[in-house]
């Protein structure tokens, strides 16, 4: 026997296929709104992570003070180089213990490391500098935490190169480069008169 099908039967399963479509278009569109929302989400999140990453590139770097050079017995080179340091503006903690030093001189190109903690644990082998503080309020040394803060880089020259000492008129570039990636550059000349002098400002 044949089966008929009435006009309303069959618009009820048009409408029950309407409807499924309906749900699984719904379904689709909350799954994909949710995946945008977690992209967007990510993609937020890195952008400002790498935007403070940027940030600190920039602005976490040390500034120079002052730059004094210690002149030898017989007064005719420059045997230590002393260069005090702050915070530059904008920066947040910077630990010189994990800082870098890039010396660009006469005899050379040499990179520099920490020669020991405040402990006095000494580093790994290789070219050094030492530090020591200037001024310190709250004890954060070697870390510069506050504008105040100084502390001071020193150089033994003859250290790490080989006992060359720096004589009159001699250029030099230091670069110090901070954990987060900011670099200083420090330039300096030796006078061209050294005779009778203890230090000289360099």
């Amino acid at each position: 026997m044949f089966e008929f099908i009435t006009d309303e039967e069959e618009r009820g399963q048009v409408g029950i296929g309407t409807l499924i479509v309906f749900i699984a278009m719904v379904l689709v569109a909350a799954i994909a709104a949710g995946v945008l929302i977690n992209t967007a989400g990510f993609l937020q999140s890195k952008s400002q992570e790498t935007g403070q990453q940027s940030s600190k590139q920039v602005s976490d770097r040390v500034q120079e003070v002052a730059t004094v050079g210690n002149v030898n017995s017989a007064g005719d080179s420059v045997n230590f180089v002393n260069v005090t340091v702050t915070q530059a503006a904008g920066a947040g903690e910077i630990d010189l213990q994990n800082t870098t030093v890039t010396w660009i001189g006469p005899s050379g190109t040499y990179q520099l490391i920490a020669a020991s903690d405040f402990n006095n644990t000494p580093a790994a082998t290789g070219e050094t500098f030492t530090y020591d503080v200037i001024k310190d309020s709250d004890d954060s040394a070697p870390v510069l935490n506050d504008n105040d803060d100084r502390l001071q880089y020193i150089f033994d020259v003859s250290d790490f190169t080989g006992g060359e000492e720096l004589s009159e008129g001699e250029e030099v570039t230091i670069k110090v480069n901070t954990r987060a990636g900011a670099t200083t550059e420090i330039r300096f000349t030796v006078p061209e008169s050294l005779g009778n002098k203890e230090a000289v400002e360099l």
